[in-house]
């Protein structure tokens, strides 16, 4: 079975072994391995990263990138309805705050709205979603549906694609003013938050899945649920290379 044979639930596995539960630290590595399935390294990223992309590719980009980015605090809302552990709720709700702006600070979907300004969409066009390819909206509603559904613990595991989420934002901080001088650099702040704010999540994410994820068939489920996550995120690049081609 793989992640596109249900909708908004990850793979389950047949586990029949009886082997020992990988140590601790042996299961972190496997976990970080997942990295080299991350979108960092989908040809559309490294197109858009290298300067091979046309601003109408940008504008795809930054417009289905929004649906994911409101979608966000609903899948972090879903985490939290599940939780009864009132000690992970008090830190999990700063991830909606993070997105949906509190106090003095806009929020990452208010900085994201900036980056569409920034490449010259306007920002009724951006709310309404047009450019929403349909792949992407599958991909983003299956990821929510997920967290609904899933036990907390595994929602949480399936956000540690966090882990690899720095040195992409890193990569478009150091090559888009370069290529696409275009851009308003006051648009790339959102890049520039997450990179503090993923560092911190992942520390949080990571502590709950390896207090909870402790013989070695929840250890497989749980690398399982992180290439479902992994496969979203691909998907995602995969429907707007498709939707925007040139």
């Amino acid at each position: 079975m793989n992640a596109k044979d249900t909708f908004g639930t990850a793979p389950v596995r047949a586990n029949t072994n009886d082997e020992p539960a990988w140590t601790r630290d042996a299961f972190e590595a496997r976990l970080r391995a997942k990295g080299a399935g991350y979108h960092i390294h989908h040809p559309f990223n490294v197109k858009l990263n290298s300067g091979g992309c046309s601003p109408a590719q940008i504008r795809g980009w930054v417009a289905n990138r929004f649906y994911y980015q409101i979608n966000i605090p609903l899948k972090d809302a879903a985490v939290m309805s599940n939780c009864p552990d009132r000690t992970t709720r008090r830190r999990w709700v700063a991830r909606i705050l993070d997105h949906d702006g509190h106090g003095g600070d806009e929020g990452g979907i208010e900085t994201w709205a900036r980056l569409g300004d920034a490449v010259g969409i306007d920002r009724d066009e951006l709310w309404s979603l047009q450019h929403v390819a349909p792949g992407v909206r599958f991909a983003v509603d299956a990821y929510v549906n997920f967290a609904r559904r899933a036990p907390w613990q595994e929602a949480v595991c399936s956000s540690l694609t966090e882990m690899f989420a720095p040195q992409i934002h890193k990569d478009r901080l150091a090559t888009w003013p370069q290529h696409y001088p275009w851009i308003e650099p006051d648009g790339l702040a959102y890049f520039r938050s997450r990179i503090p704010l993923a560092q911190r999540d992942v520390e949080h994410g990571l502590e709950v899945t390896l207090d909870y994820f402790t013989t070695r068939a929840q250890q497989e489920r749980a690398l399982e649920i992180l290439q479902f996550k992994l496969d979203i995120l691909w998907s995602m690049l995969d429907a707007i290379e498709k939707a925007f081609p040139e």
